[in-house]
């Protein structure tokens, strides 16, 4: 029964290619829900609420690491990739969550890390020592008369050389923290290892993960010669930058691999790629027939609430992604980026916009990510104290401005406690006084609220025949709105603060803030979407 649930083959053996319309939910493992009041988030914490998420309306639940790591990047350091770390849980609660997870019809996506692993992995201290490992990792000589020169000029991610010195005078490199060293994706023997960590949790207790989240996906293989850039500069993830350790072509060898991999096994397991390509053209080559399944649309995140901006990404994402045959993946936050309410300007204008943004996500063809607290309408913390930070990039120089504890603060599941319903006691990181006011509880049956509005839009998106993945075409509209059909439905964003009228396109079906029907004509209110039946 379970494989009913979460395979994508029926009983008749069709596929249902689940993927191209999924609303696939991103949870946070540490800052989800704490079962055991260590103040961190767990595997047995995310069991409990599994029933909030699927009558939320998500298809498939996406967790982020939790293998065994010494935590010097939220466990995107990771030490063992077949072991739960203790903070989390066992890997008998991993089995558990999976058969729950599949007897309330969510798929589990994991991530995997493969780019870099922990720096007390076994295998990078045999290659500290000197021993045979030393070869899946990059490790070179110095520059200078000395060697006391790093080898080449690459820069970190999260600010300063990507390069560490080791007692023995060689270098080896990180892309991220020094406790993060990249693997030699040239080296077989990591290949194979890859290729058997995907297997063990393919094949696990509880039905098996229906598919993995790849992070740095794009940053696996280097240039041949690992060559200067030539101006160095602080590196951004997200952006059009050209650099010989990012989207290399190798990379795709690769992918191509583990799709084999993963079509070997029923279900429809699925490859996503968090892939940051400098064009959404580059992004599309991760999602050829024969690669992976979903890739992330960083361009949409990063768009500005801008109609004309917002039309010109859609239309690049769309027409780059129809060109391989594959869906688009819309996503508005994540673990990585301030959470959009703030983003889109905070207070009361960025909710107002962030709410439109979301019913534009999810009116668009293909698949969308929701990222834990959107639902709420949480805004990004801006006010931590710097001794309760845990990012790295926070104390590494300006790397990507040292804000991702922000959106990783727990979520509030009720009006009050010592952590709103996160825990039985604190958090790992402080809420903000009064964030009882937006958590699920407090929201719960109120029809004006954010997680109502989710709620209904969810329902409605999985009801009305034609919205996920599907065509759509664009309407005449006033400057400053996007009008767009799909079949027997329309949606109208106004993205001016102002009021904007238009005929009205059909009958309304859910709105973020009411729009004003007056015979023919419709005045739609400024920062906000309509979905119409027609």
């Amino acid at each position: 029964m379970t494989q009913q649930l979460t395979g994508a083959a029926t009983a008749s053996g069709t596929r249902t290619r689940w993927w191209r319309d999924a609303v696939i939910y991103q949870v946070y493992v540490r800052s989800f829900a704490d079962s055991d009041g260590d103040g961190i988030g767990d595997l047995r914490g995310i069991e409990e609420r599994l029933p909030y998420l699927a009558e939320l309306g998500a298809d498939a639940v996406w967790l982020t690491p939790f293998y065994a790591s010494p935590q010097a990047d939220g466990g995107y350091d990771v030490a063992d990739y077949r072991v739960v770390d203790p903070l989390f849980g066992t890997l008998a609660d991993a089995e558990s969550l999976l058969g729950a997870a599949h007897a309330l019809g969510l798929r589990v996506i994991v991530d995997v890390v493969p780019n870099h692993t922990s720096d007390r992995h076994v295998w990078f201290r045999d290659a500290l020592a000197g021993g045979p490992a030393r070869e899946r990792y990059h490790f070179r000589p110095g520059t200078g008369a000395d060697g006391g020169l790093p080898p080449n000029d690459w820069q970190s991610v999260f600010g300063g050389p990507a390069w560490t010195r080791v007692p023995d005078g060689s270098w080896y490199l990180h892309l991220f923290a020094p406790e993060q060293p990249d693997l030699n994706w040239e080296n077989q023997e990591v290949r194979a290892e890859f290729d058997a960590i995907l297997r063990f949790w393919l094949e696990l207790g509880g039905g098996g993960v229906d598919g993995f989240r790849i992070d740095v996906a794009h940053g696996m293989v280097k240039a041949a010669g690992l060559p200067d850039i030539g101006t160095p500069e602080q590196v951004r993830m997200i952006g059009s930058q050209t650099l010989p350790f990012f989207d290399q072509d190798g990379v795709h060898e690769i992918h191509r691999g583990w799709r084999e991999l993963l079509d070997s096994y029923a279900g429809e397991r699925i490859g996503v790629a968090e892939a940051w390509a400098p064009s959404a053209e580059r992004l599309a080559l991760y999602v050829r027939p024969d690669e992976l399944h979903q890739a992330f649309n960083f361009q949409f995140l990063r768009c500005p609430w801008d109609a004309p901006a917002m039309r010109t990404v859609v239309d690049e994402s769309l027409a780059a992604t129809a060109s391989v045959g594959a869906p688009t993946t819309w996503v508005l936050s994540n673990h990585d980026v301030v959470r959009h309410v703030t983003r889109y300007g905070g207070g009361t204008t960025g909710l107002r916009r962030a709410r439109a943004a979301a019913l534009l996500m999810l009116a668009l063809p293909g698949s969308a990510y929701l990222y834990q607290g959107e639902e709420l309408g949480l805004p990004e913390v801006t006010d931590l104290p710097d001794e309760l930070r845990e990012d790295p990039s926070f104390f590494r120089s300006s790397g990507q401005e040292g804000l991702r504890d922000g959106c990783r603060v727990p979520i509030p599941w009720a009006e009050d406690g010592p952590s709103y319903g996160f825990g039985p006691g604190a958090g790992w990181l402080p809420q903000p006084d009064g964030w009882g006011e937006c958590s699920v509880r407090a929201q719960t049956g109120n029809p004006g609220s954010t997680l109502e509005l989710y709620r209904e839009a969810l329902a409605l998106r999985r009801r009305l025949a034609g919205l996920g993945d599907g065509p759509m075409h664009w309407l005449d509209a006033p400057a400053g709105v996007l009008a767009f059909a799909r079949p027997g439905f329309v949606c109208t964003v106004n993205t001016l603060s102002a009021a904007v009228e238009l005929p009205a396109p059909g009958r309304p079906l859910l709105s973020t803030s009411a729009p004003d029907i007056s015979g023919e004509s419709v005045r739609i209110p400024g920062d906000s979407c309509t979905w119409w039946a027609i």
